[in-house]
C-alpha cells in the first residue's frame, strides 16, 4: 500500500511543485512590454493591454489575456482597429518534449474589428498589409534561423523544422464578436454582429467540425447566416477537403424579404463531382417565391473552371404582376464557367413555365459589355393564354365600364386630364451585345396562328435588329425584318414585311373578329418612323403598304343589289326584294396605301370581277379613326349573276359610292346624280350623232356643238 501511495503521490507532488515554481519564478506580465514593443515595431500601431496576463491551470495549463486594444492610425474615426475583452489559450506541457503542440480550447470573447476606408482611399489596415509585404522591414530567413539557433541551442545543436511538429487543437470558441466596415469613398457601411464560431478538436488528417453564426447590416439591407461544415487538412496544410456543408441565411431590404436561403453540399473536393442542393423562400418585387433544386458541382484545382451538371429548378411564383399566378417553373440544364476566359456555356435541356416549354443553348463572355449568343426552341407557345389575353377579351364588356368611369373621374373643371405619354427607357440596350435565333413550331399571338416560326435578331450597343423572320400563316407565308435604333431618344425604326398567299378571312376573323373580306392576300409593308409612344407611332409613321388580293369577296355589301334598288327608286319603280347574301365577289383587288403621319391614302384602289370594275380613292385618319373614301363602280356584265334582273341601260356607266364616317359604323352612299348625268350625256351624245347624220354638214360649227353640250351639262350642275 505504501508503494502504491508513493507511486501516486510523487507525480502529484512533482506537478504541484512545478506549478508553484511556475507561479513563483515566472511572471507572465513581464512579457507585456516586449509584446507591446514588438507590435509597435512590426506594425507601427500602439498595443494597449489593460488587463493582466494570468496563468490558467484548469482544466489544462494555459494563460489568459485581459482587455486588449490595438489603436488605429491617426486620421481615422474609431480609436481602435481591434479590441477584445478576454483571450484564453490552453497548452499541454508534456507533449512539447515529443515535438507535439497540443493546444487546448482557444477562447475569444467580445472581439471587435473596425475596418475603415477614407475618402482618399487610405485604409486603416494598410499598415498591417505593408508590414507583411515589405521585405526591408522583415528579417531574412537565414538571419532569423541563425538567431533562433544561437538563442535556443547554445551547444550548437539545431531544432528540427516546424513541419516535423504535430499540431493538435482542442477547439476554438469565438463569441460576441463584431466587425464594422466603413467605406467613405464608396459611401457604404457594413456591420456584422453577434458573430460566433465554434471549432471542434483539430488535428491534421482528421475531420474537424466548424459551426458559425452572424448577423449584419449593409445600409438598408439586413441579413443573417448560420451554418456548419466539416473539414480535413493534410499534413503540411498542402491539401484540404470539406463535407456536410450547410448554410441557412436570411435577407431583407425595403423591397425584398427572404426568410430562408438554404445551401447544402454533401462533399467538396477539387476535380470531384460534388452534390449540391438549394432552397429559397421569400418575396421579391411583390412576388412570392419558392424555388429549390440541385446539381452536380465540379471545380478544378486551379479554380479556373466551374461545371454544374444536371442543374434543376423547381419553382413556384405568385403575384399580381404575373400574367398567370401561380406560375410553375421547371428547368433542367448543364452549365460550365471558364474563369480564365470569363466564358459561360449553358445548355438548356428543358424549361417550362406553366404551358410554355423551351430548350436550347447559350454562350456568354463577360466583359465591359457582356457578349451573349443563344439558340432557343419551343414546340408550342400560346402567348395570349400565357398573358391572360383570352380571359381579358372574354370579359371586355365588363372591363370597359371601369375604364369609362376612370376617364370621367379624371375630369377637372369640365376638362379631361390626360396622362402624358413617356418614351420607354431603352438605355439598357446600349449595354448589350446579344445575338441569337428562336424557333417555334406553333405560335399564337393576338389570336393569330402561325407555324414553323423562325427568327434571328441581335442587339448591339443600342441597336436592335430583327435580321430575319419567317412563318407559315393561314395557308400562306410571312417574312419580315426590322431595325430599332435606340442610341438617341426618341428611338427610330424601320419595318419591312411580306405576306404571301395568306387566306384573309380566317386571319381577319381571328385577329380582328371581322369577316368582311375574303380572298388570297399578298401584302408588302415598308414603313419607318420614330417615337414608341402610341400617339408618337401614329403621328410619325410613314411608308407604303401594297395590297394584292385575288379570288375574294367583300362581305356586308352587295354592290349589284344596291345599284338595282337605288336605280329602281330613281325611276319610280317597285323595289324587288332579294334573298341574296350581302356579298360582292371579285377576281382581283389591288391598292397602294400611303401612310403619312396619321393619314393613310390611296388613289389606285381597283377591284375586278366578271360583272364589275371598281376604282377607289380617298383617305382615312387612323388617329381619329374616320374615313372618307369614294368607290367608283362600273357595270361591265349582266347583274343577273348577282341575284337580280339585268339593267342593261346602266352598262358601262360609272356609279360612285361614298364611304364616310367612323371605322366602327361606316356610312355607304350611292351618288346617283353623277349616274344620271352620265346617262343623259350618253343619250345626248347619241342624239347629236343621229342629228349630225341627218343634217349632214348643217351643224359643223364646233362652237355650236360646244354651246349645246354646255347647255345640257348646265342642267345637272
Amino acid at each position: 500500500m505504501k508503494k502504491l501511495f508513493l507511486l501516486i503521490a510523487i507525480p502529484i507532488i512533482v506537478l504541484l511543485g512545478g506549478i508553484v515554481a511556475l507561479i513563483l519564478f515566472v511572471n507572465p506580465n513581464q512579457f507585456k512590454p516586449l509584446i507591446v514593443e514588438q507590435t509597435e515595431k512590426q506594425t507601427g500601431l500602439e498595443l494597449v493591454i489593460e488587463g493582466d496576463i494570468s496563468w490558467k491551470f484548469f482544466p489544462s495549463l494555459g494563460f489568459e489575456l485581459g482587455k486588449t486594444e490595438l489603436r488605429n492610425p491617426q486620421g481615422f474615426s474609431k480609436p481602435n482597429l481591434f479590441k477584445v475583452d478576454t483571450v484564453g489559450i490552453d497548452v499541454s506541457v508534456s507533449p512539447l518534449f515529443s515535438q507535439q503542440l497540443e493546444i487546448g480550447n482557444i477562447t475569444l470573447d467580445g472581439a471587435e474589428f473596425y475596418l475603415e476606408t477614407l475618402k482618399d482611399g487610405r485604409k486603416n489596415i494598410d499598415v498591417l498589409t505593408k508590414a507583411q509585404t515589405d521585405p526591408s522591414e522583415q528579417p531574412s530567413l537565414d538571419s532569423a534561423a541563425n538567431d533562433s539557433t544561437v538563442e535556443s541551442s547554445p551547444t550548437g545543436s539545431s531544432e528540427k523544422p516546424a513541419s516535423d511538429w504535430a499540431i493538435n487543437l482542442a477547439g476554438v470558441t469565438v463569441s460576441n464578436a463584431a466587425i464594422e466596415i466603413q467605406d467613405k469613398q464608396a459611401g457604404s457601411y457594413t456591420k456584422l454582429y453577434d458573430v460566433s464560431l465554434n471549432l471542434s478538436e483539430f488535428a491534421v488528417d482528421t475531420w474537424t467540425k466548424a459551426e458559425f453564426s452572424v448577423k449584419g447590416e449593409n445600409n438598408q439591407q439586413k441579413f443573417n447566416a448560420q451554418g456548419s461544415a466539416e473539414f480535413k487538412l493534410a499534413k503540411g496544410f498542402s491539401d484540404y477537403s470539406l463535407r456536410n456543408i450547410e448554410l441557412n441565411a436570411g435577407f431583407s431590404d425595403p423591397a425584398n424579404q427572404f426568410d430562408s436561403i438554404k445551401l447544402g453540399l454533401e462533399t467538396f473536393d477539387f476535380d470531384t463531382v460534388n452534390a449540391l442542393t438549394y432552397h429559397l423562400v421569400g418575396r421579391a418585387a411583390d412576388l412570392d417565391i419558392d424555388m429549390k433544386g440541385g446539381g452536380s458541382l465540379t471545380i478544378d484545382k486551379a479554380i479556373s473552371k466551374v461545371t454544374m451538371d444536371k442543374l434543376t429548378l423547381d419553382a413556384t411564383f405568385k403575384g399580381k404582376a404575373l400574367p398567370q399566378s401561380p406560375m410553375k417553373v421547371d428547368m433542367a440544364s448543364d452549365l460550365s464557367f471558364d474563369l480564365t476566359h470569363s466564358h459561360l456555356s449553358f445548355v438548356l435541356e428543358k424549361l417550362t413555365a406553366n404551358a410554355l416549354a423551351f430548350d436550347g443553348k447559350a454562350n456568354v463572355t463577360l466583359g465591359d459589355i457582356a457578349k451573349v449568343r443563344f439558340s432557343l426552341h419551343s414546340p408550342d407557345i400560346d402567348l395570349d393564354e400565357f398573358l391572360g389575353l383570352n380571359a381579358a377579351n372574354s370579359g371586355e364588356a365588363t372591363t370597359q365600364k371601369p375604364n369609362q368611369s376612370e376617364t370621367s373621374s379624371q375630369k377637372e373643371s369640365g376638362k379631361v386630364v390626360q396622362q402624358k405619354e413617356v418614351e420607354p427607357d431603352l438605355s439598357a440596350l446600349k449595354t448589350l451585345d446579344v445575338k441569337g435565333d428562336i424557333t417555334i413550331d406553333k405560335f399564337k399571338a393576338s389570336n393569330a396562328r402561325m407555324e414553323n416560326v423562325k427568327t434571328r435578331f441581335l442587339v448591339n450597343r443600342g441597336v436592335a435588329e430583327l435580321t430575319s423572320f419567317s412563318s407559315n400563316l393561314y395557308q400562306g407565308s410571312i417574312t419580315a425584318s426590322a431595325k430599332l435604333d435606340a442610341r438617341k431618344s426618341p428611338a427610330s425604326y424601320t419595318v419591312k414585311k411580306r405576306i404571301k398567299g395568306v387566306q384573309v378571312q380566317p386571319l381577319l376573323s381571328d385577329v380582328a373578329n371581322n369577316d368582311k373580306l375574303e380572298g388570297t392576300g399578298n401584302i408588302d409593308v415598308d414603313v419607318k418612323g420614330r417615337s414608341l409612344t402610341p400617339t408618337g407611332i401614329q403621328k410619325n409613321l410613314v411608308g407604303t403598304v401594297v395590297i394584292n388580293f385575288t379570288d375574294g369577296a367583300v362581305n356586308g355589301i352587295n354592290v349589284a343589289q344596291l345599284i338595282r334598288e337605288n336605280y329602281a327608286k330613281f325611276k319610280g319603280q317597285k323595289v324587288e326584294s332579294s334573298n341574296q347574301a350581302e356579298k360582292t365577289d371579285f377576281s382581283a383587288m389591288k391598292a397602294t396605301l400611303k401612310l403619312n403621319k396619321g393619314v393613310v391614302s390611296t388613289d389606285d384602289l381597283s377591284m375586278q370581277s366578271p360583272l364589275l370594275r371598281i376604282l377607289g380613292k380617298g383617305k382615312a385618319n387612323y388617329i381619329a379613326q374616320t374615313v372618307d373614301f369614294t368607290v367608283s363602280t362600273s357595270i361591265v356584265g349582266s347583274l343577273e349573276g348577282q341575284g337580280g334582273k339585268n339593267i342593261d341601260e346602266l352598262k358601262d356607266v360609272t356609279i360612285p359610292i361614298n364611304i364616310s364616317g367612323s371605322w366602327a359604323k361606316p356610312k355607304f352612299k350611292l351618288v346617283f346624280d353623277d349616274v344620271l348625268k352620265q346617262k343623259v350625256e350618253k343619250e345626248v351624245d347619241r342624239g347629236l350623232k343621229k342629228l349630225d347624220e341627218k343634217l349632214g354638214d348643217k351643224i359643223k360649227d364646233q362652237k355650236t356643238k360646244d354651246a349645246v353640250n354646255s347647255l345640257i351639262k348646265g342642267l345637272f350642275n
